[in-house]
């Protein structure tokens, strides 16, 4: 009798990193590094549908980038703008939810425009919800709910006694995103570099926070979801090493 599969995870956020490295260990301008991350994306959203993750979250510009030259800014927000236009067609093919997370008013306008419009169109959808996680800190995010909690403590709405890790979490960015089950960073680097802090404080404890090598642009060489297999009920990624 054969074993049931064993299930996907429901939640992975993934921390784009190596672009830049990626492109000067080459001898490239750095945009081409960052225009190889973006090209990636449609393959690990694709390969993420296939395999039913029902939310995969990117790390696609943290609140630290905007201390970044600004002419590299200007390009990364450019790229953003390119991928949300090109990629809507695979994001309505595919009935993937986008959403995106972080201080969205820094944001350029007219790149938040386009934004909110595909956010609009692809919110009925519900095989896969994709959020990038733009001008995003988890620090940011972890004031920024307290910040809330106050305002309603001093509206008169809540009593502060009453604050609990769940009244907490109810006003992060997205409270129903449910915490990860597998976080990836796609470099060498061994970090979380502000990413999901309070979501991925449990995941760490777990044997699912995996630290790849390849960096994120060397998916047009090797999808970082591909090699994603759930076999004999662990769960192998990036060079097939078990977790």
């Amino acid at each position: 009798m054969m074993e049931d599969a064993p299930k996907p995870p429901h939640h992975i956020a993934v921390i784009m990193d190596g672009n830049g490295r990626w492109a000067n260990a080459r001898g490239l301008p750095r945009v081409l590094g960052h225009q190889a991350g973006a090209q990636a994306v449609r393959r690990i959203v694709e390969a993420a549908c296939e395999l039913g993750v029902k939310a995969l979250t990117l790390y696609a510009f943290s609140w630290e980038n905007w201390d970044r030259p600004p002419e590299e800014i200007q390009d990364l927000m450019g790229l953003l703008d390119e991928f949300i236009r090109r990629e809507t067609p695979t994001l309505l093919t595919n009935q993937v939810r986008l959403r995106a997370i972080g201080r969205l008013d820094q944001i350029p306008a007219g790149v938040l425009s386009n934004l909110r419009r595909v956010i609009a169109q692809t919110a009925p959808f519900e095989r896969m919800t994709l959020t990038l996680a733009l001008s995003y800190g988890g620090r940011q995010e972890i004031v920024d709910a307290a910040r809330r909690l106050a305002q309603a403590a001093r509206a008169g709405d809540l009593v502060p006694e009453q604050i609990d890790e769940a009244v907490f979490a109810r006003h992060l960015y997205a409270p129903d995103l449910r915490d990860p089950d597998l976080l990836i960073r796609t470099s060498g680097e061994q970090r979380l570099s502000n990413f999901l802090l309070w979501q991925s404080s449990y995941t760490e404890q777990q044997p699912v926070v995996q630290f790849c090598d390849p960096h994120w642009d060397r998916g047009r060489d090797a999808v970082l979801l591909s090699p994603l297999d759930l076999c004999g009920g662990h769960l192998l990624l990036c060079g097939h090493r078990p977790l």
